[in-house]
């Protein structure tokens, strides 16, 4: 199954710089694991936002949700996912 996620993330005043760039070193490792087992097929920026598009092939909407809350920054994103199905125009 197919999901596209949008992912907004907005930390709290509160937490230090150095609290922030541990979150964001503990989130690249975890992204990373989720593209080499294939789990995360592509992530790419939104331009000027901190936030992001990935795609994820997954057996099922709770391996999808227990991916996604596994995020470090989990508790401070916003996540707009998008169930996708082939398009009967697509080549690939």
């Amino acid at each position: 199954m197919l999901f596209l996620a949008r992912m907004d993330v907005v930390f709290p005043d509160h937490l230090t710089a150095e609290q922030v760039a541990d979150f964001q070193a503990r989130e690249k490792e975890y992204s990373a694991s989720l593209q080499r087992s294939g789990k995360m097929q592509g992530i790419w920026r939104v331009v000027g936002e901190y936030a992001n598009h990935s795609l994820y092939n997954v057996e099922s909407n709770d391996e999808l949700h227990e991916i996604l809350s596994g995020f470090p920054m989990y508790p401070y994103m916003k996540i707009k996912v998008t169930p996708l199905a082939k398009h009967p125009n697509s080549l690939v």
